[in-house]
């Protein structure tokens, strides 16, 4: 697995996740697997093959953020400039083709949120934006075609 960066709020949400995987799911599903052992015979009992499917989901789930966690690298937001786009900061840019103005904060991809604004910094629109600077245009190639940005502001 690659390295993820991700700010320390993203780290911890990621382990929060994995405890409550762990402490919470687990049981459930071992507890799921005993009740529908305890109904006999296991070739023909669908609550056994689905609660067992279900415990190879949640131990795939729980092994890969492990993985997650294991090769994070925390980003030092201190040290996140506004000179230009970057992982982290926030721009407020304008669609040049209806006036709209939208602020986008760039993130990883497991902080990723489009409803707080939060893109991840591999998609169209922040690949297109990263390393522009105030004043600047940014042109991004997204499925309903070309969108031209203005950066308006940089923040973090």
């Amino acid at each position: 697995m690659a390295t993820t960066y991700m700010t320390a709020e993203g780290l911890q949400k990621l382990k929060d996740e994995l405890q409550f995987l762990e402490g919470t799911e687990r049981p459930r599903v071992i507890a799921a697997i005993a009740e529908a052992r305890d109904k006999g015979d296991l070739s023909e009992n669908a609550e056994y093959d689905a609660a067992k499917e279900e415990q190879g989901h949640l131990e795939s789930k729980i092994a890969m953020l492990k993985a997650k966690i294991m090769d994070a690298r925390i980003i030092d937001e201190s040290t996140i400039k506004t000179d230009e786009v970057q992982i982290l900061t926030k721009v407020k840019v304008q669609n040049l083709k209806n006036g709209q103005e939208k602020v986008y904060q760039l993130v990883t991809e497991s902080e990723a949120n489009i409803l707080e604004g939060k893109i991840a910094v591999t998609t169209p629109i922040a690949k297109g934006l990263l390393g522009k600077k105030i004043g600047e245009i940014a042109q991004v190639q997204v499925p309903a075609g070309l969108i031209e940005f203005k950066i308006v502001e940089i923040s973090r």
